[in-house]
Parts: structure tokens; sequence; C-alpha cells
């Protein structure tokens, strides 16, 4: 099977911990080039971000269990790349 190089995916979060802190612990994990987290929605009791992450072999299961660490939720994953590069999608333009 090809490697996972990049996950997009929408997570639900407490405010609590912050954008910032909670996106480094994402980029700390191993096997993360780098993580990316943009707001896309602020609630009352939660935020919804856009997590962007990227990687050589990204493992899910890990990535799942920090965010559940962090008292957030995979709400969904919206964009899956394997292999050696990502594939534009010319649907985004």
């Amino acid at each position: 099977m090809a490697p996972i190089t990049r996950l997009v995916l929408d997570v639900l979060k407490p405010h609590d911990p912050g954008v910032v802190p909670f996106t480094a612990r994402l980029g700390d994990l191993e096997g993360i080039e780098a993580a990316t987290a943009t707001v896309v929605e602020i609630d009352e009791n939660v935020k919804t971000l856009r997590v962007t992450i990227e990687g050589g072999d990204l493992e899910m299961d890990s990535i799942r269990d920090e965010i559940e660490d962090l008292s957030a939720s995979v709400h969904s994953i919206d964009q899956v790349a394997c292999g050696s590069r990502a594939v534009d999608d010319p649907w985004l333009g």
C-alpha cells in the first residue's frame, strides 16, 4: 500500500487548548513534517478547524489518538494523498 503523505481533516475542538498549542502538538508527532490548522467556524463551545498534515508515511490512528488526547475529535477526513506527490484537485481551482 502506498504511504499516506497528506491528510486534510475536519476537526471539532474545545476553545482550550488554543489553536497554536493544538497544532504544535500535532506537528511534534513522529513522521509529521508539517501541520497547519485553519479556523473555519467558532461556536459557543467549540471551534471547527481544517487541519492539514503532511509527512512521508502518516499514521491515521496515532494522529486521531493525539487529537482525542487534546479533547478534540475528527469530524471527517476531507482529503487523503498517497504516493510521492499530491494530485491537484480540479474542483478546488
